[in-house]
């Protein structure tokens, strides 16, 4: 069924909530999800208290009669802060830094000051009752090929706990995720199709790839904000994936019509997306009676130096950089490895050595796999061992024909398996002569053979002597 958006009075907003790569928050444990068993555990009740309004949140006092009893688990990389037995330390001040990176790329407008906010949640995934949360920007926008869609604000916050088990008495959580930074970024009601929600997400994700944030699963969730003609704004929440996005809104769309078919005006809510793209209700949608202030940290200043500082170092767009990357000669798969890898400012380093894209980004990307795989050693232990003084100077001899590119890979496998460094460089001179004789006899001695099954026995045989393209050539002029 093909709907219209503009004679239902289609209105839409995203709200999108990104982890930032920093430790926490509002204390200096590692952002580091744990798979082990916890060190302890603890359990507690919370109970919805009354906002700077005086009044208590509708959403909140929901949660409160759940009666649930909350258990949590730590590890020795959680601490007081997150136990709510200690005050928060003050903002983390790299996750600012990149929380004002992602609003200029967005054309924010920067708060000078800000006031650290507690935003009521009763839900156990915060074991003070409350998430602390900061609005740092306003006012900017995001092109889409529908039009401009404005963002309305963004705020720098505490990611909550991370639920391991529910059940209608006790809902289990770890503390490992609770205060990992967290940017939300608020669009404004300006989207007006499923396409445009759908683009206007991928668009903003691909800012926030752009700058210093968490990868994978989870590390990233989209809420959108629908409403028709005649009924109140609904949240749905559980989004991962925006290819979802357009047959998630058009079900919703069509559920608040049903609604309104029937002589009926539904509730403002959230709800849960699920696989089939329905959706079922959390809870009745959060009020400004959920916030007030956070007393235990000052006000928050973001001087004119840090914004003047943080607009010369903005980071390039992942667009910008495919684009140049493709020029350069590289596949697009190997382009997408060099950017899911958070590899591009290493691939500049070295492409400044030597200017051969493909053999950097195989020293980059496939070299220390191959090792690891034949040294029966971890891809982390080999790339730690694989310095960037090491690589530096393996292009260096390539690049100066002191040694081949298959020599480079022998070199770095050298010194993984703990070689010196001095010794591991050096190869034995080679008289291409005599390389061409046994060659040939090796053509002789196994006749009717493909070329790449010859290119096996002469690289198996002169193993660090001859580089690729030399073999082949070889091999070719006795065929």
């Amino acid at each position: 069924m093909t709907i219209n958006y503009k004679k239902l009075g289609f209105k839409s907003g995203l709200e999108i909530h990104q982890q930032l790569d920093t430790s926490k928050l509002f204390c200096n444990c590692p952002s580091l999800l744990r798979q082990d068993e916890p060190d302890f555990v603890v359990s507690r009740k919370l109970h919805a208290v009354a906002g700077e309004s005086g009044k208590i949140d509708i959403a909140a006092k929901h949660e409160s009669e759940q009666e649930k009893e909350f258990v949590y688990q730590g590890y020795d990389t959680t601490c007081l802060v997150e136990l709510d037995e200690e005050p928060p330390h003050s903002i983390n001040p790299e996750s600012l830094k990149v929380a004002l990176q992602i609003a200029l790329l967005l054309n924010c407008k920067i708060f000078p000051i800000s006031q650290v906010m507690r935003k009521m949640v009763i839900n156990g995934s915060n074991t003070s009752g409350f998430q602390r949360t900061a609005l740092i920007a306003y006012d900017g926008w995001v092109e889409t090929s529908y039009g401009k869609v404005g963002i309305d604000a963004i705020f720098l916050e505490e990611d909550s706990a991370r639920p391991v088990s529910r059940s209608k008495e006790k809902d289990v959580y770890r503390l490992d995720r609770l205060g990992i930074p967290l940017v939300e970024i608020a669009t404004k009601p300006d989207i007006w199709n499923a396409w445009q929600a759908k683009e206007c997400a991928l668009k903003i994700g691909e800012i926030l790839r752009s700058c210093k944030v968490r990868r994978g699963i989870g590390t990233i969730r989209q809420d959108v904000n629908i409403s028709i003609k005649g009924s109140n704004r609904v949240e749905l929440k559980g989004f991962q994936d925006p290819k979802t996005m357009e047959k998630v809104i058009d079900t919703e769309i069509m559920r608040q019509k049903a609604i309104l078919d029937k002589g009926e005006v539904n509730v403002s809510e959230v709800r849960n997306v699920l696989p089939d793209s329905t959706s079922e209700f959390i809870r009745p949608m959060s009020g400004s009676a959920r916030m007030y202030p956070e007393t235990d940290l000052e006000l928050l200043k973001i001087s004119k130096k840090l914004i003047d500082e943080t607009k010369k170092n903005l980071p390039r767009l992942l667009g910008d950089i495919e684009e140049e990357l493709e020029k350069k000669g590289l596949s697009k798969e190997m382009i997408k490895m060099i950017l899911k890898g958070n590899k591009f400012d290493k691939f500049k380093e070295m492409f400044e050595v030597y200017n051969n894209a493909n053999l950097v980004a195989k020293i980059l990307l496939v070299f220390p796999k191959d090792i690891a795989k034949r040294e029966n050693k971890d891809l982390f232990v080999v790339e730690e061992t694989l310095t960037n003084d090491i690589l530096q100077l393996g292009l260096e001899k390539v690049r100066d024909k002191k040694i081949s590119e298959d020599q480079l890979k022998q070199f770095l496998e050298r010194v993984v398996r703990g070689e010196e460094i001095n010794s591991a460089i050096k190869f034995e001179k080679v008289n291409l002569n005599e390389i061409d004789e046994k060659i040939m006899k090796i053509i002789k001695g196994k006749p009717g053979l493909a070329a790449n099954a010859y290119m096996g026995l002469v690289m198996k045989e002169f193993k660090g002597k001859i580089d690729g393209k030399q073999a082949m050539s070889l091999i070719a002029k006795h065929l």
